[in-house]
């Protein structure tokens, strides 16, 4: 594996991150194989097309914050490399969801590590594993307002701004 293949699953890392969090639903997808598979999450998924659609659903009306640090990536084949990525993630609902689902409440902070395999295609380097491990999950206070960015702050450019 060459830097440069590190650094590309760096940025499609960061890419995935970003669209995420901002919301850019059909390039989020665009950073998993076609048959990916996922494991730690909320609930099993048939792949990344089933994965990406009850995910924008579930964060339609959220605030998200999600940062991947201090990535160690190892390469297990020709086309292929493993990863493990530290996370921090905040999500705060706008209205609060009912305490008895999984992460109920207005919305809670979490750590733990992305532990993922990577697979290079044709269009470049592409995540076909997605592991969430989570070391601690804190619930934000039900009473925590939601707040909306005030009149003038900056959005996202959003796709194509690179």
């Amino acid at each position: 594996m060459s830097l440069e293949d590190i650094e590309a699953i760096k940025q499609l890392k960061a890419r995935y991150f970003r669209t995420l969090d901002t919301k850019q639903w059909t390039e989020w997808r665009a950073v998993f194989t076609d048959d990916a598979r996922f494991d730690g999450t909320r609930r099993p998924f048939s792949g990344p097309d089933e994965f990406c659609a009850s995910t924008s659903a579930w964060l339609a009306d959220a605030v998200t914050i999600h940062h991947g640090h201090m990535p160690e990536i190892v390469l297990t084949g020709a086309r292929a490399a493993r990863g493990i990525w530290a996370m921090f993630d905040m999500v705060q609902f706008r209205e609060p969801r009912p305490a008895d689902t999984p992460y109920g409440g207005r919305g809670f902070v979490g750590y733990g590590h992305y532990e993922e395999e990577y697979r290079k295609e044709d269009d470049g380097w592409k995540i076909s594993l997605l592991r969430l491990t989570r070391l601690r999950v804190d619930p934000l206070p039900a009473d925590l307002a939601h707040s909306p960015l005030p009149p003038g702050l900056l959005r996202s450019n959003g796709a194509g701004w690179l």
